[in-house]
């Protein structure tokens, strides 16, 4: 009895380790370019509200998988190229049934500006992303 009583409180504390580092973690991503900006060729407005966004705005339409029935609408991710980070809102369901990969964060273009991306890769990069 005395064991468990000490095993119980190592078994907890290791669960919830393993459950930050699980939230934290980082997925690979193929980043594109979006305009969320109506007549801005991101097709219509955003999935979360109905609106169309400023692409002076750092917003992103995620694939449909990490979209997940807009679970993640206007909750922040941080999107990481190379040595630099941004915070980005989710706005917008980058739809899988209309052609997009399952691996996309379609980016506004203040995305790409923060994150120093050179304009000569502008279009599809490869980035890591994570809930914020």
């Amino acid at each position: 009895m005395k064991q468990s009583l000490v095993v119980f409180p190592i078994f907890i504390s290791l669960l919830v380790t393993l459950l930050v580092s699980l939230t934290n973690a980082q997925t690979q991503a193929t980043m594109t370019i979006n305009s969320f900006e109506k007549g801005g060729g991101g097709g219509g407005p955003s999935e979360c509200d109905g609106q169309y966004h400023s692409d002076d705005t750092p917003i992103v339409a995620l694939s449909t998988p990490w979209y997940n029935h807009g679970q993640r609408c206007f909750k922040s991710i941080n999107i990481y190229y190379k040595d630099r980070s941004v915070q980005a809102t989710v706005v917008d369901e980058c739809d899988c049934s209309r052609g997009c990969d399952t691996d996309i964060v379609d980016a506004s273009k203040a995305v790409w500006n923060a994150l120093s991306v050179p304009k000569s890769e502008w279009g599809e990069t490869k980035v890591t992303w994570s809930d914020a």
